[in-house]
């Protein structure tokens, strides 16, 4: 695998330790999204090629893999933490072509790669089980045990965070891992995985199929070898997932996005909740699950901080990868199309535009990007107030008290993340136990990427954890011995 600057192509294909050119001799173009220009190619692998892979990683549970002790596991990961800050800078130039965020941003996510690795690798001999008081003259006890052969689908608009937050916990368990990373952007993961055979895996335990969602991806869910999914992206797919799941009788979890309520009440400090609010929205040009695109302001508030945040908001400037600024385009013509739509809906609605943010010089006249937009106030039954939209469209929507913040920010059908900011403790606590999504932050946003931080949504936002010790948990299954000794 050629990986200097950017190949001319990759094999795309990592199976039983080795890369190998698909079975149709096939290749999928890739377009760096900040130029609409082809710079490189991966392996468009079918469903032979996936029966090559989980075949590999069936083969690898019974061999060299599956004879290592969770402690070995643990230092192979530990291995990797190293390889990835040894090749940070060239992975992150690698993650901010393929999905077009800026440098800054790729840089910070490869700290959080490194992280995750470092997390499962201590992790991986901490998993206990436990013993139960039972039957005179029996000891019972559980163990916590792998799946077997995982399939992990990942997402296009952070591959380099999502490969080791992914297989790290599923390696750590010892599970052997087949990954179909998505078309649009995989780079970083496929050269992660050629640095995890430079770092010893065994053959098998990691193996990576490229190709599309609706070839390789729905070979890869609806596998009769496949013991556990792990599936991150839209809600549309993740029934598909979960539908070729339960054919198979097998486990899943599913991370399917947000449509993430930042709740604002009259006592919060704007000097803190400002930036974290603009950052929640612009990171990676608003494609982010957990990405805080409803803005909820007590009305009592919006003449001291509704301005303080939209001169924040025109601040905002789009930037091509290699230059500073908060973000850069959309991942492809698609997305740029969706998110113009909506905001030419919100323009047909008369929808007004409180802040816009400035369109740097020098962008590619062919890169796709998008003018972000902070438009309010917005009706409650409108699309920008339900709909995720995954771009930098910001949705600002007035609340009159406690109550109708609560059931504001649980009105849409999405439960992923929240952030509620207030001076008052007590209505802090009420409110964050009152919302029906997977994580709360109070007074801040995001905390850093939350690797040790069980993740995941409710409603339409999926099920499962991701993330922090429940990952393990997840990526492994309990099984109760009963040994009578009388």
């Amino acid at each position: 695998m050629r990986t200097a600057t950017l190949p001319d192509h990759v094999t795309g294909l990592l199976i039983d330790g080795n890369w190998q050119p698909p079975s149709g001799a096939g290749w999928l173009d890739v377009v760096a999204p900040a130029e609409g220009a082809v710079f490189a190619r991966i392996a468009a692998g079918t469903e032979a090629d996936v029966d090559r892979a989980v075949a590999s990683a069936r083969a690898a549970l019974s061999g060299d893999w599956g004879q290592l002790t969770a402690v070995e596991r643990g230092r192979l990961l530990g291995r990797m933490v190293e390889a990835v800050q040894d090749h940070a800078e060239e992975l992150a130039a690698l993650e901010a072509r393929d999905t077009g965020k800026p440098i800054a941003q790729a840089r910070a996510d490869l700290i959080a790669c490194a992280r995750y690795f470092e997390y499962y690798a201590g992790a991986a001999d901490k998993v206990h089980g436990e013993t139960i008081p039972f039957l005179n003259g029996h000891l019972a006890a559980t163990e916590r045990v792998p799946h077997g052969v995982t399939a992990h689908i990942i997402p296009w608009n952070y591959p380099a965070q999502m490969f080791p937050r992914s297989v790290g916990p599923a390696l750590a368990m010892g599970n052997a891992v087949v990954m179909k990373p998505a078309e649009d952007a995989c780079l970083t993961p496929l050269r992660m995985a050629d640095l995890m055979i430079e770092a010893g895996f065994p053959a098998g335990a990691i193996n990576m199929v490229t190709g599309l969602g609706r070839e390789a991806g729905a070979a890869l869910s609806g596998h009769p070898g496949i013991d556990f999914i792990s599936f991150i992206g839209s809600s549309e797919t993740g029934i598909a997932i979960q539908t070729a799941a339960a054919r198979n009788h097998i486990g899943c979890t599913l991370e399917l996005g947000g449509k993430s309520a930042q709740i604002v009440f009259a006592d919060a400090d704007p000097a803190r909740l400002v930036p974290t609010v603009i950052a929640a929205i612009t990171q990676h040009a608003g494609q982010t699950c957990s990405a805080g695109s409803r803005l909820l302001i007590e009305r009592a508030a919006m003449e001291r901080i509704l301005p303080l945040v939209a001169e924040a908001f025109a601040g905002v400037r789009v930037v091509m990868p290699g230059m500073e600024g908060q973000l850069g385009p959309v991942i492809n013509p698609r997305q740029k199309a969706r998110v113009e739509g909506y905001q030419a809906r919100a323009a047909a609605d008369g929808l007004p535009v409180i802040a816009r943010g400035r369109m740097s010089d020098g962008l590619s006249e062919t890169g796709y990007f998008v003018e972000p937009q902070m438009i309010g106030p917005v009706p409650r039954d409108n699309p920008l107030a339900v709909e995720e939209i995954f771009g930098p469209v910001l949705a600002v929507i007035p609340f009159e008290d406690e109550a109708d913040a609560i059931a504001l920010a649980n009105a849409t059908p999405y439960g992923l993340t929240a952030g509620v900011w207030t001076a008052d403790g007590a209505r802090a606590l009420r409110v964050a136990r009152a919302m029906q999504v997977g994580q709360v932050f109070v007074n801040c946003y995001g905390a850093g990427g939350g690797i040790e931080l069980p993740f995941g949504g409710m409603k339409k936002s999926g099920h499962g954890r991701e993330k922090g010790f429940e990952a393990l948990l997840e990526f492994s299954t309990l099984r109760t011995l009963v040994i009578r000794h009388d």
